[in-house]
């Protein structure tokens, strides 16, 4: 794991233990995203409302590497792009960050962790058609994909309500020509749900690469399928992982945790 060159005083004693908690999950997550090879350099972003305070959020600083986020080096926006509290770093936002995520965190109350990637397999399906097809049990997770179409690099605030609108109700959606999104109400959750659309994201162009038929379950099963992953009949997606994936981190850098 690569420790970051940029190290920030502690602000532990200086935010509410709640604040302080959501910072370290969402450090966790950056680095997760990063263990998992779903990373972008420096871009993308991943985004969770600060417990207790509704219209803010924290979010990466532009310019550091996912592997280099901390709990305090996070920088804390509300929903129009004022900064509210940054790391003593030469790094600001970035736009596209703020108007996507903060187009969301207004627009979906449930939505408190957004996620959002630039991973080989997810911009290729993106630029698919057809768009994410129920090949595989894992793929059956998602019921109902939400699709996004490109409008250019997302800086415009006129974008924000489209987003809003094609979100929906959905946990995932494909930006088309672009990336993938998840979101969910906790960041254990959210997560998730990147982790399984981007592992169906794989296996798709996997097997479509074979240039041979593929094998695709009835509408039947794969309603039925889809409804054994519900909540209601097994789990929440994400709780019981999350604890063993913070372990993981452990084993490889705590440094998330500073």
């Amino acid at each position: 794991m690569l420790k970051t060159g940029f190290t920030v005083a502690s602000i532990r004693d200086k935010v509410s233990a709640d604040e302080w908690h959501a910072r370290v999950e969402l450090a966790a997550c950056y680095r997760l995203v990063s263990v998992y090879g779903m990373t972008d350099m420096i871009a993308n972003h991943i985004s969770v409302e600060v417990p207790g305070e509704p219209g803010h959020f924290l979010i990466n600083a532009y310019g550091l590497l996912y592997p280099e986020i901390t709990a305090s080096n996070l920088m804390k926006i509300d929903l129009d792009g004022n900064i509210l509290s940054k790391p003593d770093l030469p790094y600001g936002f970035n736009r596209p960050g703020f108007v996507i995520h903060g187009a969301i965190h207004r627009g979906r109350a449930d939505a408190k962790c957004i996620i959002h990637t630039h991973s080989r397999a997810g911009m290729a399906l993106s630029a698919l058609k057809c768009g994410l097809l129920p090949l595989t049990q894992t793929a059956t997770r998602f019921a109902k994909v939400a699709y996004h179409e490109f409008q250019g690099i997302s800086i415009d605030l006129d974008e924000q309500q489209s987003l809003i609108d094609d979100l929906g109700d959905a946990e995932v959606m494909v930006l088309r020509n672009h990336g993938l999104l998840a979101v969910g109400p906790t960041i254990a959750e959210a997560f998730n749900s990147m982790y399984r659309l981007e592992l169906a994201c794989k296996t798709q162009i996997d097997a479509m690469a074979c240039n041979t038929e593929l094998v695709i379950p009835s509408p039947d099963i794969v309603a039925k399928a889809n409804a054994q992953w519900q909540p209601d009949v097994t789990r929440r997606y994400g709780v019981l992982e999350w604890p063993a994936m913070l372990r993981q981190l452990d084993w490889l850098d705590t440094s998330y945790k500073e």
